[in-house]
């Protein structure tokens, strides 16, 4: 019994090894991650800012830092998520069904 591969069973290999590839890069795209951790991280510091003290806010020149930096982080999370709906990471190649049911 040899360990030698064919041709056919390395390129069938390398194929599915690519297709999961490619799909474990498309779950775990960073502007996913990074979107939905700015829109958390924003949601939590908005919260904050609601619930500010007269106190805080005068430690801060007057203005509601929480509130206003917690915007942003939001914002900015969101255009994340936007550009990751609106330019998705593109699907693997298909296989052809022939080198499929090919077999030597």
């Amino acid at each position: 019994m040899s360990d030698h591969y064919s041709e056919d069973d390395l390129q069938k290999e390398i194929t599915e090894l690519e297709t999961k590839s490619a799909t474990a890069a498309r779950l775990f795209d960073i502007r996913r991650i990074i979107g939905g951790l700015f829109v958390v991280y924003g949601l939590i510091v908005m919260i904050a800012g609601f619930t500010a003290s007269d106190a805080d806010i005068e430690k801060a020149a007057g203005v509601n830092i929480n509130l206003w930096t917690g915007l942003g982080m939001l914002i900015l999370g969101l255009l994340f998520l936007l550009w990751l709906w609106l330019r998705p990471t593109p699907p693997p190649p298909a296989v052809p069904e022939d080198e499929d049911a090919a077999t030597p």
